[in-house]
């Protein structure tokens, strides 16, 4: 049975929040976590570009581990997550989505960009009621991310180009289901409208 889901109304103010667009994710030749993604990375330029010529807010998050203790159950399941060492240079951002000064980088440990950190405080000194989410990895830390943020009761959008996977089928799926049950999946074209309305 599909549920009845509907769109989301238009949020007063977005925020836009760039998951995991490091090295690691978007460099094959440098992490084995990383995809051909130069998609994504080209629609992240251009929502990028509206966003500071509009001067709303920015802002990234990484994945470093720096101690043992830090998401430990986490890396014994996935244990490649391990290539993400502090100063590994897999957690900085990718060079052609560079940060600009203003522009806060969150240092994560979970899936989730929400956990753990002060992101929500950080949009809520900003006065954001909503979230562009993107980046990498759509079935893990972007759903990860998009979930919590509707949680803190943010209005969630995904547009499904600007985001990846290096499973495709998990991808879809989980578009799918993020449409369905917790954020708004438009096109890049159709997110463009919603902020320029």
């Amino acid at each position: 049975m599909v549920l009845d889901s509907k769109r989301l109304t238009r949020a007063k103010r977005y925020a836009l929040v760039l998951v995991d667009l490091s090295i690691g994710f978007t460099d094959p030749a440098r992490s084995p976590l990383a995809a051909e993604c130069d998609d994504v990375v080209a629609a992240n330029r251009e929502l990028l570009d509206l966003f500071r010529e509009r001067g709303w807010p920015v802002v990234y998050t990484t994945v470093a581990y720096n101690a043992p203790e830090q998401s430990s159950v986490f890396r014994e399941k996935l244990p490649v997550l391990n290539e993400l060492a502090a100063g590994s240079g897999l957690e900085d951002i990718d060079p052609r989505l560079l940060p600009r000064d203003g522009e806060p980088v969150i240092v994560k440990h979970a899936a989730s960009g929400f956990f753990g950190t002060d992101l929500h405080e950080r949009l809520q000194a900003l006065d954001v009621d909503g979230v562009i989410v993107t980046g990498l990895t759509t079935s893990g830390c972007v759903r990860a991310t998009a979930v919590d943020a509707l949680q803190y009761n943010y209005r969630v959008v995904v547009p499904r180009e600007a985001v990846g996977d290096r499973d495709l089928r998990a991808h879809y799926a989980n578009l799918r289901d993020l449409g369905v049950k917790y954020t708004d999946v438009l096109s890049l074209a159709e997110t463009r409208e919603l902020l320029a309305s």
